[in-house]
């Protein structure tokens, strides 16, 4: 059986995995009367909920004696390291592009990714049946986008495919009988080649993503580079750094059919296989022959841009909802996350009693912290921050190019917002139906906390992409969040009557009768400081009073916080608590005293 291995790279939303699941069920994967999930290849909850793709992950298709291994790849540029990873397994790609929007940021950061290892693309124009879809322009943009990441001429003579993933087509023109996605086959087998291997050297396999399994221990994927595997044979998996890790006996091989991973007994040059066997291999190492002595080169992963502290949850509200409390639990989390995915990397604190997380951006810290939340954790974490280098005995801090598709009645509030955080333009053209794209580059720290404000400039209808560019000089200071805020001077549960007389001064964050605590705070403040009040302060009972008058009090519904959202709007001095159940504001001093001497440097 030939063999094909391709990635397919997208924007978040473009189709990408629905394109798949059109691929699974038009190849006989499934049975005719199999009940399937939409999006079956989003398998995480998080990524079912959110309709983006998290984890990379592979499936393979048979068609016409062809075995393709198909790699679903992260669109979302904070998710990258999944990325680099996967592209180092295949021999082509498939860019998917909506018809409308044409290439985004996200998409030309994976592509440069792509056609700088010589990967030769085919190109789907997806959602060409929208009633907005505009495919001769949006190839003209992929072209462009080709030329400005200096690809091969070869790669400059790509294939395209025009197509409705959702509605199951897929055509060579738009004016072709739209039935199927054959042609999507077809172009795979003509224009993505067969892995060039040799199958008679020693094996090797370099290791790209790595799953735990109750039962088998270690699962290491990866692609084989040379030679054969076999279960039973005796390997040994070498560092880049470290050299010699450990030596270990195939226990299973495993190759995907499907959606399935299905015991095999051999593997060649070529294959994708996983690997059990090995307690200690991880991710960028070599498995391989006793007799191969020098590991495989392992692509360079682009270093974390943020990173935020985490640590105990030292409220009073401790342990109500969590049952996963404890520092050395917190920290045997993150190490074993650490371990899986190699875009995080974590750190003691200098104080030795908290941990260093660093990331790639909001989004990918923020999807780990709900994920522990879910598992029962119970921390605390300071807001993000970007992380500087010194470059020549100068400041540099990481830039992003930030796209914006945006009403043009809302551009200029956007240009006059990302001008405050230090934001250059770089071009602004109208992108059709009233619309216009506007192209920033601006330092990451001006992102932290801007998309709540942004989504309510645009009434929720803009749309903003962003991509890592590289370090630039220190941009200078950034004006931070404006608003001071309301915070609890007392310990119980809030009073509907308190609530309702400290409307006047903000824009609450809790309702009546809920657990507060002296520091946490409840609200934001109309002016710039930080007011310490008492929502537990009940109406004073006389003996001259109507009976039910006092029922009458009726509070605005309060502002509430996504688990991002949280930890972007919060202070250098204020803390986000995670738990379970709940998402809290505090400071990061409870005790008012302790907050006058920090505030003075005594603390």
């Amino acid at each position: 059986m030939e063999l094909r291995n391709l990635a397919i790279i997208a924007h978040v939303d473009h189709g990408k995995t629905t394109l798949v699941d059109e691929l699974l069920k038009q190849s006989g994967t499934f049975r005719e009367n199999q009940n399937v999930d939409e999006r079956v290849m989003d398998s995480n909850d998080l990524e079912k909920e959110r309709g983006i793709t998290i984890l990379a992950k592979n499936t393979a298709v048979e068609w016409n004696n062809i075995r393709m291994n198909i790699v679903d790849t992260p669109g979302h540029a904070d998710f990258g390291g999944e990325v680099e990873r996967i592209l180092s397994m295949v021999d082509g790609v498939l860019l998917l592009v909506d018809a409308a929007e044409g290439p985004m940021p996200q998409t030309k950061f994976v592509t440069s990714k792509a056609l700088s290892l010589g990967l030769k693309p085919i190109v789907v124009i997806n959602k060409a049946d929208k009633p907005d879809a505009r495919p001769d322009w949006v190839l003209d943009q992929i072209f462009d986008l080709f030329v400005a990441l200096d690809a091969s001429d070869e790669q400059l003579d790509f294939p395209v495919i025009y197509s409705s993933a959702k509605l199951g087509w897929a055509v060579n023109d738009l004016e072709d009988d739209k039935k199927d996605m054959q042609i999507v086959f077809e172009k795979i087998s003509q224009h993505i080649s067969e892995p060039n291997l040799d199958t008679q050297a020693d094996f090797s396999m370099l290791v790209t993503t790595l799953e735990a399994d109750n039962f088998l221990g270690r699962i290491l994927t990866g692609r084989v580079e040379s030679g054969t595997v076999k279960v039973g044979d005796n390997l040994q998996a070498l560092n880049l750094e470290t050299g010699l890790v450990e030596k270990a006996r195939i226990a299973k091989l495993l190759m995907c059919k499907g959606l399935e991973k299905i015991n095999v007994n051999t593997a060649s040059a070529g294959d994708i296989v996983s690997i059990a066997g090995f307690t200690k291999a991880t991710v960028a190492d070599t498995i391989c022959s006793e007799k191969v002595s020098t590991p495989l080169e392992a692509l360079p992963i682009t270093p974390p841009t943020m990173s935020m502290t985490v640590s105990v949850n030292d409220s009073p509200l401790v342990g109500r909802d969590g049952d996963k409390l404890t520092g050395n639990m917190i920290a045997e989390r993150l190490y074993k996350e650490a371990e899986t995915n190699i875009a995080i990397k974590i750190t003691q604190s200098p104080q030795k009693d908290a941990l260093e997380v660093a990331g790639r951006g909001e989004l990918q810290l923020g999807v780990l912290l709900e994920n522990m939340r879910r598992e029962g954790f119970e921390m605390t974490v300071a807001p993000p921050r970007v992380i500087f280098r010194e470059e020549n005995g100068k400041k540099h801090e990481p830039m992003e190019e930030v796209q914006i598709d945006v009403d043009e009645e809302f551009s200029g509030v956007v240009v006059e917002k990302l001008g405050k955080r230090k934001a250059e333009m770089k071009a602004m053209v109208p992108s059709g139906a009233g619309k216009v794209r506007l192209t920033f580059e601006m330092p990451a720290r001006g992102l932290i906390g801007y998309q709540s404000e942004f989504l309510s400039d645009t009434r929720g209808t803009g749309i903003l992409s962003r991509s890592f560019l590289g370090y630039a000089p220190y941009k200078g200071d950034i004006e931070g969040r404006r608003e001071g805020v309301l915070v609890s001077q007392e310990t119980g549960k809030s009073v509907a009557y308190a609530l309702a007389n400290l409307e006047s001064r903000g824009i609450m964050f809790i309702d009546a009768g809920v657990d507060i605590y002296c520091g946490m705070i409840i609200g934001e403040n109309s002016k710039e400081n930080d007011l310490d009040v008492n929502p537990l302060k009940g109406k004073q009972l006389t003996n001259v009073r109507a009976s039910g008058k006092d029922d009458a009090v009726k509070l605005t519904p309060p502002k509430r916080f996504t688990l991002e959202s949280a930890i972007a709007y919060i202070q250098s001095d204020e803390r986000v608590e995670i738990t379970p159940k709940h998402i809290r504001l505090r400071k990061a001093h409870l005790n008012i005293n302790e907050r006058k001497r920090a505030s003075k440097g005594k603390l």
